[in-house]
């Protein structure tokens, strides 16, 4: 297995034996390192990038050595998928400014180019036997997923003007029929309770495992050269999911997220079969299906730092994290709104009877959720005496599709619509202090802040915006084709196209009614929510006289870097302490401490992925999801953040 973890407080890459029960650090790099996977051969690979997010991928033997170039002959770029087939050969995709372009070759050789496509793409898998490789682009355009042959002609595409349409990964190589021995000759135990009476039918090769969205809801879907698409309607859900092959290729590991939580399924296609697999309430953050039947993830719930689990007997390695549960109650709300009700996770602290301030985290994407999970920022929050809200406001995946795109008001918005009205609700039953209500928020999270601040001035009395989307038109204008596309998707067209649109929804419409004291965050490297157009903001709230603070950082939107997530920490929480309570009101600030070590010694908090050593024919970088990520992931959607 692999994961990542914290190294003396940077991320970086970990490797832990199950037959050992030992851990060791992978990678040690000035500036952290996020992405990795285990190949066919067992080797880990890890991305080497710059502070930029530009490199390449290299290996290293999964008990140590040194590290060297995965594929040779290969240009620097960014990471958007990894695939492998049954003969060990290995499709990467980087990406530039004007698209995707995908290498096909043998660890440790020179590879080819064998694909170029332009604009926001991902490689979203390589057949088994390494004669297909399937692409993402935008999941409600006309050619959502495209399968090539490695000729680079295509052979066929899915559109997603019809319902929205993700692509997750080719099956494995040597799928069984449905009802053949488990893996190493063994037949599955009868009392398995990830299985159902068997039927010997095989499902074809070189299946694509699709989810697409079908009326309210989604379905799990699988295109092959035979058959073309075919939807599993038998198989749907109300709310966003992701999936995964089993090693026998004959089944597939559903993770749901609906409302606010996470649900494991074992699905089996070809007996039409949904069981659902038992895990604590609470969120999954990852999930990875084994030959065995057993099921690795990583579980947290509000109060419970991340903790890896399974579902067999398998040791598996103690994630350092916060010491114990995080302090205060937790619990839910839901406010009654014009699309149905607003869900909104709670956490109040505990207090000697008196009414505490409160600050809404506002999460980012759009799309995607907060989830019932431990969060750093929650935990400082509430043991500082804070109350905190963790709004799903609409847009917000989780809920379903039409929650999805309810944007009644407008782009942003409906969103600080919602986060008015849980406002309203929660001092109506009176569990905080009316007159100290914050806002922080991340990317677009940050937007909403900020659009927030200017739209509602009386409800806030201090904001926290890190790393915003501040000026609409200049983000679009500035931004990589796949936050161009997203805009374009969210607004109806560009800002051109549009351009009261995008006015109506930009905080620097609203900069001079700005009212509450405002922190704002940037990064000098930020692709995503590029400087320019928060430069832009801010000069906007010079000129009109609004008093505010700027915190810049040398760093880009996602950084890995322990550290400099401190020092946003300690600053927002100075900077709250001193809107909300005043300067002599707030209790001690200082960050919960992670705790636990690896075998090796070296500190691993809290792991975000978890990685097994994939079936050939598979991806081979985590399952896609519908969380705020990078471009990096098949199947995962460009988000903010």
């Amino acid at each position: 297995m692999t994961l990542t973890g914290d190294a003396g407080g940077r991320c970086e890459i970990f490797a832990w034996d199950g037959r050992t029960g030992r851990a060791r650090q992978v990678t040690d790099r000035p500036y952290g390192t996020l992405h990795c996977a285990i190949g066919a051969d067992a080797a880990i690979w890890w991305f080497d990038e710059d502070r930029d997010g530009v490199g390449g991928w290299r290996r290293q033997p999964f008990r140590g050595g040194p590290d060297r170039p995965a594929l040779l002959g290969v240009p620097p770029g960014t990471p958007r998928g990894l695939a492998s087939a049954a003969d060990g050969t290995v499709a990467v995709g980087l990406g530039d400014a004007e698209g995707l372009s995908v290498y096909l070759g043998v660890p440790g050789r020179s590879a080819r180019r064998v694909l170029r496509v332009a604009g926001p793409a991902v490689l979203a898998g390589l057949s088994a036997n390494g004669e297909l490789i399937a692409v993402s682009t935008t999941a409600a355009g006309p050619r959502a997923v495209t399968v090539y042959r490695t000729d680079g002609t295509p052979l066929a595409r899915l559109s997603g003007r019809r319902g929205r349409i993700w692509a997750l990964g080719f099956a494995p190589a040597g799928a069984r029929r449905s009802g053949d021995p488990a893996s190493g000759g063994r037949p599955a135990p009868a009392s398995s309770p990830h299985r159902a009476p068997s039927r010997p039918t095989r499902r074809p090769t070189s299946e694509l495992l699709l989810v697409r969205e079908h009326g309210d809801g989604y379905t799990l879907a699988t295109w092959s050269p035979g058959a073309g698409p075919e939807t599993h309607a038998w198989c749907a859900f109300d709310t966003e999911i992701t999936a995964r092959w089993y090693p026998d290729g004959g089944r597939v590991l559903v993770r749901q997220d609906r409302w606010g939580r996470s649900r494991l399924f074992a699905v089996d296609l070809l007996r039409r079969t949904r069981v659902p697999i038992p895990v604590p309430a609470g969120t999954v953050l990852d999930a990875a299906p084994r030959g065995d039947d057993e099921v690795h993830y990583l579980w947290t719930d509000s109060a419970t730092p991340p903790r890896l689990c399974s579902t067999g007997r398998t040791r598996l390695p103690t994630v350092g994290t916060p010491a114990g549960r995080v302090p205060g109650r937790h619990t839910e709300l839901w406010t009654e709104g014009a699309d149905g009700p607003v869900h909104t996770l709670l956490g109040l602290p505990d207090t000697d009877g008196s009414r505490p301030p409160l600050v809404f985290l506002v999460h980012g994407g759009p799309a995607d959720h907060d989830r019932d999970a431990y969060d750093p920022m929650a935990h400082s929050l509430v043991a500082s005496g804070y109350a905190v809200a963790r709004v799903n406001y609409r847009g917000s995946t989780g809920y379903g599709p039409r929650w999805r795109g309810a944007y009644r008001e407008g782009v942003g918005l409906t969103q600080v619509a919602d986060l008015a009205a849980v406002r309203a609700e929660v001092l109506r039953r009176g569990l905080v202090r009316p007159d100290a209500v914050g806002l922080w928020g991340t990317s677009w999270g940050g937007y909403l802040v900020l659009l927030a601040l200017g739209t509602r001035p009386d409800l806030w009395q201090a904001g926290v915006a890190v790393k915003p989307v501040a000026d609409c038109a200049l983000a679009h204008r500035l931004g990589t084709p796949a936050l161009r596309a997203l805009d374009e998707a969210l607004f109806g067209g560009t800002p051109e196209e549009v351009p009261e649109r995008y006015a109506r929804s930009s905080p620097l419409r609203y900069a001079a009614r700005v009212r509450a004291p405002l922190l704002v965050v940037a990064g000098t490297r930020d692709a995503k929510c590029p400087p320019g157009q928060i430069r832009s903001y801010l000069s906007a709230l010079t000129a009109a006289g609004v008093p505010h603070e700027a915190m810049w950082l040398d760093t880009g939107h996602d950084g890995y870097l322990g550290g400099e997530h401190i020092a946003v920490l300690r600053r927002a929480m100075t900077f709250l302490g001193r809107g909300l309570r005043g300067a002599h009101g707030a209790r001690s600030t200082r960050p919960p401490a992670a705790e636990g070590a690896g075998a090796t010694g070296a500190a691993t908090p809290p792991a975000s992925s978890v990685t097994v050593p994939p079936t050939s024919g598979g991806r081979t970088d985590g399952p896609p999801d519908e969380r705020t990520t990078d471009a990096g992931t098949a199947g995962r959607p460009v988000e903010r953040g």
